[in-house]
């Protein structure tokens, strides 16, 4: 799933419960006008990630043909559960999407292979793609135990979480655009895409964790399990990290 669309899957879904939101708020000053509403808390119901993506625990041999930044977004959509003792702590579960993107150089990687051991094939000298990229997306549902210093006014309020969230894959594929010859001169605008998860896991379990202020947060996750299946390949461990933007 594209940065893109996962980003106009959150517009989409913000701009839905702010609607609903306001209906509500009207309905309980016709039907209720002794109440006053309750204050805004920090809810942090949508959460977005824009992600960086390493690869631990590849030999050299491969890692050192991978990119520096490999780009991804995560969203999610959560609920907010404070403690009643404590209103600066809460518990935050939910449901989202979470992807990754690992750009290699003149690299080819046959996840449609039929061997035992997934091929990463050096292309320095044969036709190879300028923008190569194996990508995978997951049904994820995290858990969070979070800290707000000013639950009442998040948008002023330091903000803390540590948790795990729980993975299943969804889409597993390479794309590779714009051919090009071993001397980088450029074939034709050839785009390939070959989906395929026989090699992956089909489960993820990760750590997360992320700090910040008001809506904007630094945030890490790294995954408890494998990228792939045991005895395919190394045992490969995504981490991630970037901005998270929450709040709303």
């Amino acid at each position: 799933m594209s940065l893109k669309k996962l980003l106009a899957i959150a517009i989409l879904l913000s701009a839905s419960t702010m609607v609903n939101a306001q209906m509500l708020d009207t309905t309980i000053a016709v039907t209720s006008p002794k109440f006053k509403p309750a204050p805004v808390t920090s809810g942090d119901h949508f959460v977005i990630q824009i992600a960086n993506n390493v690869w631990t625990g590849l030999p050299d041999s491969i890692s050192n043909r991978t990119k520096n930044f490999n780009r991804s977004a995560n969203v999610y959509v959560m609920l907010n559960k404070p403690f009643r003792t404590n209103d600066k702590l809460a518990i935050g579960f939910g449901i989202g999407v979470g992807t990754s993107s690992m750009f290699f150089k003149k690299t080819f990687v046959g996840i449609n292979a039929n061997v035992p051991i997934l091929p990463f094939i050096n292309a320095d000298s044969i036709n190879h793609f300028k923008k190569y990229k194996v990508a995978t997306a997951y049904l994820e549902v995290p858990l969070e135990l979070r800290f707000s210093s000013k639950p009442n006014t998040p948008n002023k309020s330091i903000k803390a979480a540590i948790g795990v969230k729980a993975g299943l894959l969804l889409n597993a594929h390479t794309k590779g655009v714009t051919l090009q010859d071993k001397t980088d001169a450029t074939i034709n605008s050839y785009t390939e895409k070959i989906t395929s998860k026989s090699y992956f896991n089909s489960n993820r379990i990760s750590a997360t964790a992320r700090v910040g202020y008001g809506l904007f947060s630094v945030f890490g996750s790294y995954s408890l399990t494998g990228v792939f299946k045991d005895a395919v390949a190394a045992d490969t461990k995504l981490l991630q990290f970037g901005i998270s933007i929450s709040g709303l």
